[in-house]
């Protein structure tokens, strides 16, 4: 009887033991949101905006300055800093791009640098012309059988598969409007014609020579101009008739400098003078005394003139008459 009552009790031991217990105890898995919450952030994180490239924009490079910059482009200073909206001409950084043509010349750059980003996802459609409409119509073939289904069921005959067979009507209606399409690309020949003008302007400029002079420096010899030696005080004159683009000191290597330009793509430079005798804005004539000749930034009494053609210096010996 004893020996029942300790088998029965180490039984009932062995029980409380095996329910107190708790077998492969493994902590609560950890969850590292973190990483999750972080890629949705980068996925919405607005694109980059575009910059400006491309003709009509110039990056400004070390040791540029607004004034020459102005210069190479053969456009007005003033004129850069209202396009760019610039508070101090002389505050401008390396790797900045700044608008160096009028705002309509550039325009189309700037249009489509705008129109790649709406790409991101979208189905981006120009809109044209009344009638663009038109290609909703596509699946259908000039003269052709339809390519895609037809909306009608009908029960199965010889009658109805002739029926099916035959060639539709619809597009002789539809090519009167493919036919007036090819009309809207005329609308952009009509900038290209408006250039045509400027060159015969540029072949009736009637050039002369600014100054009296030996000719001491040529374009052919790695100069962007001619050298004119003289006198100190020497009459420097318009070479031709136009307005005053510049009268300053603000363009190194040229030291008192006098721009003129006389149409859209041309202008003339005199530089290293003693004296500036006109004004920004300032309307001359040929042949009008603009400067005296000296020797600003230069290391003897000369005249440097320059001939630049949309902003690049051309051979001024093929523009001025022979002496």
């Amino acid at each position: 009887m004893k020996k029942i009552r300790l088998a029965v009790l180490g039984s009932v031991v062995s029980l409380l033991a095996a329910c107190g217990s708790t077998p492969n105890q493994q902590p609560a898995p950890v969850v590292d949101r973190t990483s999750s919450t972080a890629r949705p952030a980068d996925a919405v994180s607005a694109p980059a905006v575009p910059v400006p490239s491309g003709r009509g924009y110039y990056t400004v490079k070390k040791g540029d300055t607004l004034y020459r910059i102005a210069l190479d482009v053969g456009q007005n200073w003033r004129d850069i800093v209202a396009w760019n909206n610039l508070t101090n001409p002389n505050d401008i950084k390396v790797d900045q791009v700044l608008r160096v043509a009028p705002p309509d010349r550039t325009g189309p750059v700037q249009t489509a640098a705008v129109a790649a980003a709406p790409g991101a996802g979208l189905d981006v459609k120009p809109l044209g012309a009344p009638g663009t409409a038109a290609p909703a119509a596509a699946p259908m073939a000039p003269g052709g059988n339809k390519t895609g289904p037809r909306g009608d069921k009908r029960a199965y005959s010889e009658s109805a598969l002739a029926e099916l067979e035959k060639p539709d009507a619809a597009p002789a209606t539809a090519a009167p409007a493919t036919a007036a399409k090819p009309e809207a690309p005329h609308a952009a020949e009509k900038p290209a014609a408006a250039s045509q003008p400027a060159t015969v302007d540029d072949e009736g400029v009637s050039w002369m020579w600014p100054a009296e002079g030996k000719v001491v420096g040529t374009f052919e010899g790695g100069k962007k101009g001619v050298d004119i030696a003289g006198k100190d005080g020497q009459a420097v004159l318009a070479a031709a008739g136009g307005k005053v683009m510049y009268a300053g000191s603000g363009i190194r290597g040229y030291g008192n400098l006098v721009i003129i330009k006389h149409t859209n793509n041309l202008l003339s430079a005199y530089a290293h003078n003693k004296t500036i005798l006109v004004k920004e804005g300032q309307s001359v004539t040929k042949g009008q005394k603009i400067a005296e000749m000296g020797k600003s930034d230069s290391d003897s009494v000369k005249l440097h003139f320059e001939i630049r053609q949309q902003g690049k210096p051309v051979d001024p010996s093929k523009y001025l008459p022979p002496r």
